[in-house]
């Protein structure tokens, strides 16, 4: 387990400050080191070690659900399986701050309580509990860059059904899986079928009794091979490593984007390809439209990887299950389903997801007056009306989360540059006068993406407009040349 870095002194003022030690945490890091290494950067993280996503999932099985040569970094290639194991990717984050001189600048176990905006001082005033004491700590920083990623990681989503108390055996969420929990002879019943239970799944196959997967309605599941087809031919090359890397990089951007354009353009097209791909790989006679055929369209929501259809063959084998059924109750061997059968359980997991969080869960306050972020509308998903000299990141839902942080660390990057440049202490994303009346939207459009968690916050989410630069929730197919197009001068932002 790492362990928290030397002190951060009561008072103490910061050029920049990094919340969050996972994925774009350290990606953000990386960036500002690179840039101004003379400028003073502290990275806080609430929990006891980097990763975020990573830190917290320690469920059996858990893996990638993006393939890495597009989840890793574009400044460091990744040279394993496309697929990863979570423990492949903590090693390559520990590279990754190791590589970087990352590590002095990490403070673990500080968890931010509240961010105030001074004006009269251009300054982030940020209050932190550390986790090895009671002490709270006072932090200033001219920049604030929220990398803390969009969902709570302390408190997952776990409904509540009649009779829970009822039952003798064991429920568990898997954000929060306890490790002296063995499974091993028991019967298992997963409650949700996003990429969480078909992780689980297979792996808990080789040790229970049975597993089953109980679906309230089905999941789009995509069986594709661990590996893309080039990546044999390119290594039997020799290639320079990162020859190799750039190539499978743009490959996997490459087949990614069509499946995104082809889930807009010819939804039905993509749902027949994947209801072929689950039916080839089932038992005959499984009834794959009601297991395997959601009513929504192709990547509405998620479409869960099963590499080399593992959760396929774990069905096959006969040591999995899948069940799509409503809950009415448990009770003390099991669950009452709306039809009237029972599964009978000695563990139950509630993979039934998270809830999201605006900007990590931090209360924000400017000049005093707390902020309402649903007032807010987002510039170009990167920074917020009104709120000085603060980012934060947000990937993709459609393509790895990465590619987006590579692109946004990019823009906030030239945006400091330019107010170093210029000798502005501030930058304000401020509307525009065209931009009078404009509708603000809500944070997700539901015909876009319309997944559990993304409907659940939408009511404490900041808004989008309907025009540029203040829309979110575009395409990386789109991004990847609009985010640099962008001048840190347009007229959006305003500086002094």
């Amino acid at each position: 387990m790492a362990t928290a870095q030397s002190q951060t002194e009561d008072g103490a003022h910061f050029d920049f400050l990094v919340i969050g030690a996972g994925i774009s945490g350290i990606g953000a890091a990386h960036h500002l080191r690179q840039r101004w290494p003379d400028r003073s950067l502290a990275v806080l993280e609430a929990m006891d070690g980097f990763g975020g996503t990573w830190w917290t999932h320690r469920y059996p099985g858990a893996r990638s659900d993006s393939d890495l040569h597009t989840y890793g970094y574009a400044f460091k290639p990744w040279m394993g399986s496309a697929i990863a194991t979570a423990d492949e990717i903590r090693r390559y984050l520990a590279e990754t701050i190791e590589e970087n001189g990352l590590a002095p600048h990490i403070r673990y176990g500080h968890r931010v309580l509240s961010a105030d905006w001074s004006s009269q001082d251009s300054r982030w005033t940020l209050r932190i509990a550390r986790k090895d004491s009671d002490a709270v700590l006072t932090l200033t920083t001219g920049f604030l860059w929220m990398c803390a990623g969009y969902y709570d990681h302390g408190q997952p989503y776990t409904p509540t059904w009649p009779g829970m108390d009822s039952f003798q055996g064991r429920v568990v969420h898997p954000q929060h899986w306890p490790q002296d929990l063995d499974c091993t002879g028991r019967r298992v019943v997963v409650i949700g079928s996003g990429a969480t239970a078909a992780t689980l799944i297979p792996a808990l196959a080789e040790q229970v009794a049975h597993v089953t997967m109980l679906q309230r309605s089905p999941t789009f599941f995509s069986a594709l091979p661990r590996a893309h087809p080039l990546e044999a031919p390119l290594r039997a090359l020799d290639l320079p490593a990162d020859w190799t890397h750039e190539i499978l990089r743009r490959a996997h951007i490459a087949r990614n984007g069509e499946v995104v354009r082809m889930s807009f353009e010819r939804p039905e097209d993509l749902r027949a390809n994947l209801m072929e791909q689950a039916r080839a790989q089932l038992p005959e006679g499984f009834d794959v439209d009601k297991h395997f055929n959601p009513r929504y369209r192709p990547w509405q929501q998620r479409v869960a990887v099963v590499p080399d259809g593992d959760l396929f063959a774990a069905i096959r084998s006969g040591k999995a299950s899948v069940v799509t059924d409503g809950i009415e109750c448990f009770d003390a061997t099991g669950i009452r389903l709306s039809s009237g059968a029972h599964l009978p359980a000695d563990v139950v997991v509630t993979a039934t997801g998270f809830d999201l969080q605006v900007l990590g869960g931090v209360p924000f306050g400017v000049d005093g007056v707390p902020v309402d972020f649903t007032q807010r509308v987002t510039w170009r998903g990167v920074m917020l009306e009104g709120l000085p000299n603060l980012a934060y990141v947000m990937g993709y839902f459609r393509s790895s989360w990465t590619l987006r942080l590579d692109l946004v660390c990019d823009l906030v990057c030239r945006v400091l540059q330019h107010m170093q440049d210029q000798g502005h202490a501030v930058v304000v994303p401020t509307l525009r006068g065209e931009d009078a009346g404009m509708p603000r939207l809500p944070w997700m459009d539901p015909q876009n993406f319309n997944a559990g968690y993304i409907l659940r916050a939408q009511h404490r989410m900041f808004r989008q407009g309907d025009r540029d630069p203040w829309r979110h929730n575009l395409e990386y197919q789109e991004e990847r040349s609009a985010l640099p197009a962008v001048r840190p001068d347009e007229n959006a932002l305003a500086y002094r």
